[in-house]
């Protein structure tokens, strides 16, 4: 296991490595003085920030920016590449997001990586160095990540959701743990997620459910931790969702589509 502090005191503009973290590891929140690329190349993730919380697989990637408070969890075993990229090389309108990684990108963070920690930023590595952000900002935007509302009373259930996707308590329940009228709970929810509460945990629950079947979970088994009565009402939610069969998640042969 690499961290920044392996760096080189003076590092390049952008430098990286390769790692891997055992499942279960948990890297707790923190911040970089640079911008952040991860590409993931195996295993599963969930990275959250203050405003959301994204889970990752292979072949997509996660652009943070510098000084972003944020924390991983690794699902299982995981592979992949980190590269640090220098403030001074991003616009200031690059924000947090995560996307399919292009064989163009591959192929730069491949390339900065190869190169370690020592190197010149010369015409050949800026214009490598100076294509990446370009490439990081090109990157169509997915949505597979729950946000979080700023009301601490409500962050409090949306957390504890989140940590157990298939808690099957209803809404007045969640109410009196925030505190609130079952009225009060629903007309803020609403208001700071633009959607309603049922949709908000629909919505956990599939993309907790993709990231368990893509790492070998069977999808009954899915379907019944997360609390759906049967593989064929979870499978409807999942499809409607994401526009795809979770059965394709096995064999990573289709991409998710991107509500």
């Amino acid at each position: 296991m690499k961290r920044t502090a392996d760096l080189p005191r003076h590092p390049p503009p952008v430098v990286g490595f390769s790692d891997c973290y055992v499942g279960g590891f948990v890297d707790g929140f923190h911040t970089h003085d640079r911008g952040q690329l991860s590409v993931f190349q195996a295993g599963t993730v969930t990275v959250n920030t203050q405003t959301g919380s994204f889970v990752l697989g292979p072949g997509q990637g996660m652009w943070i920016p510098a000084n972003t408070l944020h924390e991983a969890t690794c699902r299982t075993d995981l592979v992949f590449q980190v590269i640090y990229v220098d403030p001074s090389l991003i616009g200031a309108d690059l924000a947090c997001k995560m996307f399919d990684v292009s064989s163009l990108m591959r192929g730069l963070v491949d390339e900065i990586i190869a190169m370690r920690f020592d190197f010149t930023m010369d015409e050949r590595m800026s214009a490598i160095a100076r294509l990446l952000v370009d490439e990081i900002g090109r990157a169509p935007r997915i949505a597979e990540r729950v946000l979080f509302p700023m009301d601490h009373r409500l962050r409090r259930v949306c957390e504890a959701i989140i940590a157990q996707p298939g808690d099957c308590h209803d809404i007045d329940h969640w109410a009196r743990e925030a505190g609130m009228a079952r009225r009060t709970f629903t007309r803020l929810f609403q208001v700071e997620m633009g959607m309603g509460f049922a949709a908000w945990r629909r919505r956990v629950r599939v993309i907790e459910a993709a990231s368990r079947i893509a790492a070998g979970q069977s999808i009954a088994e899915v379907a019944f931790d997360l609390g759906y009565e049967n593989a064929g009402s979870f499978s409807t939610m999942f499809h409607r969702t994401f526009g795809v069969a979770p059965s394709t998640l096995r064999f990573g042969s289709a991409p998710l589509s991107r509500p």
